[in-house]
């Protein structure tokens, strides 16, 4: 299944917790409803915090999966968020 289209990229690879969730809540404030964010992490802490914070914040997790070393993350941006 293809990847969905992300409308940004965000590089947060070599960062350790919490700065993948900041760096990505950072970005996510100049997105538009519906936008989607297209997050590199390195940091194993984000495969849980990175869930959680979509969650707790109204965005969605569109996916997550690992490429090589990377964490892969799609998270569309939440009509209220």
């Amino acid at each position: 299944m293809p990847e969905p289209h992300a409308d940004r990229l965000l590089d947060c690879r070599r960062t350790l917790c919490p700065m993948p969730v900041v760096r990505t809540s950072q970005e996510m404030r100049t997105l538009a409803p519906g936008q989607v964010l297209k997050v590199l992490a390195t940091d194993r802490g984000a495969i849980v915090d990175i869930p959680a914070w979509a969650n707790d914040t109204g965005n969605e997790l569109v996916d997550w999966h690992e490429d090589g070393q990377d964490l892969v993350f799609l998270i569309r941006k939440g009509e209220e968020a």
